[in-house]
């Protein structure tokens, strides 16, 4: 049990049965009356923010998490494989439970964050930026740079990301795995 004023970012804890981590935080004194905490907190299961007050005096259940370092493997079915980079244990995770799956590629290394008290996976976390090759996109034509028009381009790993027109089929480029946006042109 933590006091609601030790919360930082980052810190996770069990709120109305569901599992949170800590967005951002902000101790407020007002005036008249008691100090709180306000408090913005994302859901691990469905990833909804919720805002939340609490008192100083406050008792909540933290809940210790482990980050560890996991390489992709292979898809088997509905599940994804990762192996542990230093035990070589296999563990298969969902889908649902990897956030920017559709930009994963064999080899990539993720972090795979666990509830230390149960064992359990909470989630999967790929690198903020990753680099794939695009295997097709609509030829540019010259000339139509102007404004900032986009077109659609397929990845290597299937998913189909809005580009600038100059982006050609083989070129690689680098896409934030959080919103699924190109972010650059990698030589």
């Amino acid at each position: 049990m933590i006091n609601s004023q030790d919360i930082k970012k980052g810190t996770c804890i069990r709120f109305n049965g569901k599992l949170y981590f800590c967005v951002d935080f902000q101790h407020v004194k007002p005036g008249k009356g008691n100090t709180f905490m306000r408090v913005t907190l994302k859901s691990i299961v469905d990833g909804r923010t919720l805002e939340h007050r609490f008192d100083i005096s406050e008792k909540l259940e933290d809940v210790r998490v482990e980050r560890r370092q996991y390489q992709y493997l292979y898809k088997e079915a509905e599940d994804y494989i990762f192996m542990n980079q230093e035990d070589y244990e296999q563990i298969p995770l969902l889908g649902d439970l990897i956030t920017g799956v559709d930009f994963l590629k064999e080899g990539d290394v993720c972090e795979v964050v666990f509830d230390t008290s149960t064992e359990t996976v909470l989630y999967a976390e790929l690198p903020i930026k990753t680099v794939l090759e695009v295997t097709y996109t609509e030829p540019g034509e010259k000339g139509n740079t102007a404004t900032n028009a986009m077109k659609d381009a397929t990845v290597e790993t299937g998913a189909v990301v809005r580009v600038p027109l100059f982006i050609n089929t083989g070129d690689k480029i680098r896409i934030d795995t959080r919103t699924g946006e190109y972010t650059e042109r990698v030589k």
